[in-house]
This record gives structure tokens, C-alpha cells and sequence, in this order.
């Protein structure tokens, strides 16, 4: 069966619909464009308050486990009062906490700030995403939830591209307040968005009464415990992907920073490929069967990603790899969505998907103990390259053997359900 032509599934959007989700989707883009900030500038960081990597890294670990903390408080406020507000008061929140963070005094407040931060920025992809999918067709809900996750990648690209053009020229903190710049988004959805139509049909079928969140998981506890060890899997597929494989590029192969950048760019052009396409391809074929279906082609890539002879041959895994990682990840939110409880719609899929995130926030240090103990090499570095292959088939297997234990409710009415 062929796939839906975008065009055709973009002309099928209202204006309404094409603005509501270009903002949510510059929502979550800018939102990961402030957290990678951080990843460009560990050694600066470093370098300014007189510390290790090792410690450094802390200011993402807290940012990460902070998380969840966000997507309670705004998705309970969104299933409470609707949508726009609290997704904006999120987006204002994580603009000013990055804008605090290029006057940090010591590390100490920096930590402090990126935990506010990730408070902040726990609360904007679940918002986002219900705001987003509660307005779109059925039928275009797979395509435009592939495109919606890649915003991550996006926000990874836009950030190299500050990196490079403003790091070198105006130093690390530079980075943070260009990195307020997201506030301005919140001009355009006081403007130009309207409230989710069908949060407001839920409140009025349930008579004004607001959803419960402890409710909701009285009913139906095994779901919720269900998306968050899906979620904890999908993070560790993408940390498993990503966290060493700078370090592999940089020891094992002796590249510098800007061959190991530029694999990286081509990864995640690769990311924003695999997650519009297999979007769009759950839409044919399931969400689930979409998602098993990227994680086990992901397995045969890895020998090409983790063991290719040359540095085109690199490129060609690095590209492949994301392309089945976050094609997998381009069917979560349309699966969180359509998987929740429709009263808590605004709560379940941020606090489940930020929850797994924090259940996976130490796995780079997992992974580089992993390295280092199961494959030493004579100088005293790790074989990278075995370890992430191994990290990736367990991950993969892992990914494609929960999505298989549970359901999904392709193409559920969100306002009556």
C-alpha cells in the first residue's frame, strides 16, 4: 500500500491546523535547540569553573531527571485549564531559565538553573504534542507526528549551527542568550492559535469536570506503567546511539571536532528522514508494527555504523542508524496520544515519556563503564566500537519485543473517547 503524499496530507490541514502545529512543532525544536546548547559547551563550562567532564556532565543528568517533575505540573494544568496557557507559561519558563544560565556565577547556580530548566522543558513536549494531534485528521496524525518528534533532531542541527557561528566569536554564554530567543514564540501562539476543540468537547461531555490524573491510574495502572518502560527503552535506544559515539569517533578513529560534528549533522539529517517516513508509514501498517519494524532493520546497520573501514562508509551507518532510531521515535506521539486516557491526554504522554527519560538519565555513565570493562584495549581506552554494537542489539530487541506486548488505538476519536 503507498504512502500518503505529504502534500496532499498538508493541503488536507485547515489553516488553523497548519499553525497549530508549526507551533508546537518550533515548541519542541526550540526546546531541544536550549538543551543541546549545553552538550557544545561541556568543556567550556569545564574550562571556566575549573572541573572535570566527568563532573560537568551533571548539568545534563539534573536537567534529565527534573523532567518528569515539568510534564506533572503543566500536563495537569493543561488537562485542567486546556492547553495554550500552559504550554506557553512552559516555553516562557525554559527561555528565562536558559537566559539565567549565561550569568552563572559557579557551577553550583548553573545546576540549579538547568534543574529549573528541565522542570520548564518537561512540560512543553507532551502539551505540545496533545495541542498538536488534537487538531489534526485522523488520517494525517501518523505523518505529522513523525515530523512533530523530529523537532528534536532540528533543535540538534540548530544548535551546531549557533555553535559554529557564535561560541568562537562571543564565548559559551553567548550560546544561552540566544538561546531565550524561544519567548518569542509565545507571541505567535497568543495570536494565532486557539484552544485544542476537542479538550474543550471532553470538558464539556464530563460536565466541567477536570481530568485526575490519580484517577486515571487507578483505572488503568498497568497502562501507564506500560508507557513508561516503553519510554524508558525508546531513551536508551537513542542514548545507546548517540552519548558514546562522539568518543568513538574522537579515540578510536582520531577524528576532530569537525569531521566528529559533521558525522554527527549527517545523523541527524538521517534522524529527521526515518522519523517523517515511518510516521507516516504507521499510518498504513500500525503504530506498532512501524515501530518493531524500524528497530529490527536497525539491527543489520549496526556493522556498517560500529565497524565500517572508512569515514564515508561511517557516514552512510551514521545516517542509516538514526534513520530506523527515530524512525522509531517519529510513532511515539501519535501512539502516547492515542494510547491515553482521553481525560488526562494533556498529562499521560509527557509524564510517561519524561518519566522513561529519567529512568535512562545515568546511561551514558552505564554505557562507558560498560565499555571499558567488557572491552579494554592495551593503551587503556575502550573498543567503542564492539560496545555500542552491542548496546544497539539489545536495545533494538528490547524496543521491538515491549512495543509487541502492548496495544494501540490507530486513529481513536480524541474527542469522544
Amino acid at each position: 500500500m503507498a504512502l500518503a503524499n505529504p502534500m496532499a496530507l498538508a493541503r488536507m490541514l485547515t489553516p488553523v491546523q497548519r499553525r497549530t502545529f508549526v507551533a508546537a512543532f518550533l515548541g519542541w525544536t526550540l526546546d531541544a535547540f536550549d538543551f543541546f546548547i549545553v552538550t557544545f559547551v561541556l568543556k567550556d563550562i569545564g574550562e571556566e569553573f575549573h572541573l572535570e567532564a566527568t563532573t560537568v556532565v551533571w548539568a545534563i543528568t539534573v536537567t534529565l531527571l527534573c523532567r518528569p517533575i515539568g510534564a506533572l505540573i503543566f500536563g495537569t494544568l493543561a488537562d485542567r485549564y486546556g492547553r495554550r496557557g500552559p504550554l506557553m507559561a512552559s516555553i516562557l519558563l525554559y527561555s528565562a531559565f536558559e537566559l539565567a544560565t549565561g550569568f552563572a556565577t559557579s557551577f553550583t547556580i548553573l545546576v540549579v538553573l538547568r534543574a529549573l530548566y528541565g522542570v520548564a522543558m518537561g512540560g512543553e513536549w507532551g502539551v505540545g504534542a496533545a495541542l498538536s494531534l488534537e487538531s489534526m485528521p485522523a488520517e494525517a496524525r501518523g505523518f505529522f507526528s513523525g515530523v512533530l518528534q523530529q523537532g528534536y533532531a532540528t533543535g540538534f542541527l540548530l544548535a551546531a549551527i549557533v555553535f559554529y557561528l557564535v561560541e568562537p566569536h562571543f564565548g559559551w554564554r553567548a550560546m544561552f542568550f540566544v538561546g531565550a530567543s524561544p519567548a518569542l514564540l509565545v507571541l505567535y501562539i497568543r495570536s494565532q492559535i486557539p484552544e485544542s476543540d476537542a479538550w474543550k468537547e471532553q470538558k464539556l461531555k464530563r460536565h466541567g469536570e477536570t481530568g485526575n490524573l490519580a484517577r486515571a491510574f487507578a483505572r488503568q495502572p498497568g497502562l501507564f506503567i506500560y508507557a513508561v518502560l516503553l519510554m524508558a527503552a525508546f531513551n536508551f535506544m537513542s542514548h545507546g546511539s548517540q552519548d558514546l559515539y562522539p568518543t568513538f569517533l574522537r579515540v578510536q578513529h582520531g577524528f576532530n571536532p569537525i569531521t566528529t560534528t559533521t558525522l554527527a549533522v549527517i545523523a541527524n539529517v538521517g534522524a529527521i528522514c526515518g522519523g517523517t517516513f515511518f510516521g507516516g508509514f504507521s499510518q498504513r501498517i500500525g503504530r506498532r508494527r512501524a515501530i518493531i519494524t524500524s528497530a529490527l532493520i536497525g539491527i543489520l546497520v549496526i556493522p556498517l555504523w560500529a565497524f565500517a573501514p572508512s569515514t564515508a562508509l561511517l557516514a552512510v551507518g551514521a545516517f542509516l542508524i538514526q534513520f530506523f532510531v527515530q524512525g522509531a521515535w517519529g510513532v511515539v506521539p501519535v501512539h502516547l496520544n492515542e494510547l491515553s486516557p482521553g481525560d488526562v491526554r494533556g498529562t499521560f504522554p509527557g509524564l510517561t515519556y519524561q518519566f522513561g527519560n529519567a529512568v535512562s538519565a545515568f546511561s551514558a555513565q552505564i554505557e562507558t563503564n560498560f565499555a571499558k570493562k567488557t572491552f579494554p584495549l592495551p593503551d587503556g581506552t575502550a573498543n567503542y566500537g564492539e560496545a555500542l554494537a552491542v548496546i544497539m542489539v539489545v536495545v533494538f530487541l528490547v524496543v521491538a519485543g515491549v512495543t509487541a506486548l502492548g496495544k494501540e488505538r490507530r486513529g481513536v476519536d480524541f474527542a469522544s473517547d
